[in-house]
C-alpha cells in the first residue's frame, strides 16, 4: 500500500514493477544481474480521486505517456529491493506534488510613500552625477 496522504492511498495491485538490466558503468555485475526497476502506473484504471487524476493527466511530464501511465524507472541503487522503494518514493511525490493547490497570486500596488522615497532618491542621484561635471574655471 502507497500512501500518499491521510485520506489517499494506492493498492500494490496497481502498480506494476518489473526488473530489468540496469545502464552505466558496472563491472561484471551489471550484465547478470536485473537490478533496476520499471514501475508502471495507469492513471486511469487507478482507484485515485477524479481530482488527482485530472490533475496528473494535466501535467507536462515526460514521464507521463500519452496513455496516460507513469513510467518510472530507478537504477541509482545496486539492488532491486532498494530501486524499488526508490521508485514508489518517486511515484509518491508526484502524485503528492500534483495534488498541492498554489494560492493565487494578488497584484499589489506600491503605496505613495514609497513611490515618493523613489522618485526623491532618483532626483538626489540626478543631482550627485550632475556635480561629477568638468570644473569650470571662473
Amino acid at each position: 500500500m502507497l500512501y500518499i496522504s491521510n485520506t489517499v492511498s494506492i493498492p500494490d495491485s496497481e502498480i506494476k514493477c518489473s526488473a530489468i538490466r540496469a545502464q552505466g558503468a558496472g563491472g561484471q555485475n551489471v550484465n547478470k544481474v536485473s537490478s533496476a526497476i520499471h514501475l508502471r502506473f495507469d492513471i486511469a484504471a487507478s482507484s485515485l480521486p477524479e481530482f488527482y487524476k485530472q490533475r496528473l493527466l494535466a501535467l507536462n511530464d515526460q514521464r507521463i505517456t500519452s496513455d496516460g501511465v507513469i513510467v518510472i524507472k530507478a537504477q541509482t541503487f545496486r539492488t532491486q529491493e532498494k530501486n524499488r522503494l526508490h521508485a514508489m518514493e518517486r511515484l509518491q511525490q508526484l502524485i503528492r506534488d500534483c495534488g498541492k493547490v498554489e494560492k493565487a497570486r494578488r497584484a499589489t500596488k506600491p503605496t505613495k510613500g514609497s513611490q515618493r522615497r523613489r522618485v526623491d532618491k532618483k532626483t538626489q542621484r540626478g543631482k550627485t552625477k550632475a556635480l561629477r561635471g568638468k570644473v569650470r574655471g571662473e
